[in-house]
C-alpha cells in the first residue's frame, strides 16, 4: 500500500502521540513501473487530508508537539467567525466504510456534483455494508441507482449496492 509521505508521517505521528484514530481516504490505481510490471497502489483521494477523531484540543496540543505544519479545514461565517469542519461519527463511520470496501466499486465524486436531496434515505441489510445508511439515487454517468455517502462540504462517495439489500428508511428513521 502506497500514500503520499506526508500522509503517511501524519498518520504514524498521529498513533505514536496518543493512539488518535485516524482515517486516510483512498482508491486503488494500477501503475506501470519502469521495468513494464504493473502494480496496484493505495493512494489518497483528497491530497493532504487526514480525517482525526479527537477533540479540538487534542488536535491542538498535537500540533504544537508533533506536526506544527498540520492545518484545519475551516468556514468562515459572519455570524459565527471561523468554523473548523466537524464531521458526525456515524457520517464517518459510513463514509470510511464504503471507501475501504473495493468490490462496491466506490467512485469519489465533489460534493457539487451530487443533490443528495433528489436521493431516498436507505440502510443496507447484507453484505460488505451491512448497516451503512446513506442516499439512494441515480448519478450522473452510471446505469443503476447507488448508495451516496456525502461530507458535507468535503467529499461524496458512491457506490454499487445490490437492490435486494436496501431498505427504504421513513422519516422517523432518519
Amino acid at each position: 500500500m502506497h500514500i503520499s509521505k506526508k500522509e503517511e508521517e501524519a498518520e504514524r505521528l498521529l498513533a505514536e502521540f496518543g493512539g488518535l484514530e485516524c482515517f486516510v481516504p483512498k482508491r486503488c490505481d494500477v501503475r506501470t513501473r519502469c521495468n513494464g510490471k504493473k502494480v496496484k497502489v493505495y493512494v489518497p483521494v483528497l491530497p493532504s487530508y487526514v480525517f482525526v477523531r479527537a477533540s479540538y484540543q487534542e488536535i491542538v496540543n498535537f500540533k504544537k508537539v508533533k506536526m506544527n505544519d498540520l492545518g484545519f479545514v475551516t468556514w468562515r461565517s459572519v455570524a459565527e467567525g471561523v468554523r473548523y469542519l466537524v464531521v458526525e461519527d456515524d457520517q464517518m463511520e459510513n463514509f470510511m466504510r464504503v471507501s475501504r470496501d473495493y468490490e462496491s466499486n466506490p467512485v469519489y465524486m465533489k460534493p457539487d456534483e451530487i443533490d443528495i436531496k433528489k436521493g431516498t434515505r436507505v440502510k443496507i441489510h447484507g453484505g460488505s455494508l451491512d448497516g451503512v445508511v446513506g442516499a439512494f439515487m441515480k448519478v450522473k454517468g452510471f446505469r443503476s441507482r447507488r448508495l451516496v455517502i456525502l461530507l458535507d462540504g468535503v467529499q461524496a462517495i458512491t457506490a454499487e449496492v445490490a437492490p435486494d439489500v436496501v431498505e427504504i428508511l421513513s422519516e422517523k428513521d432518519v
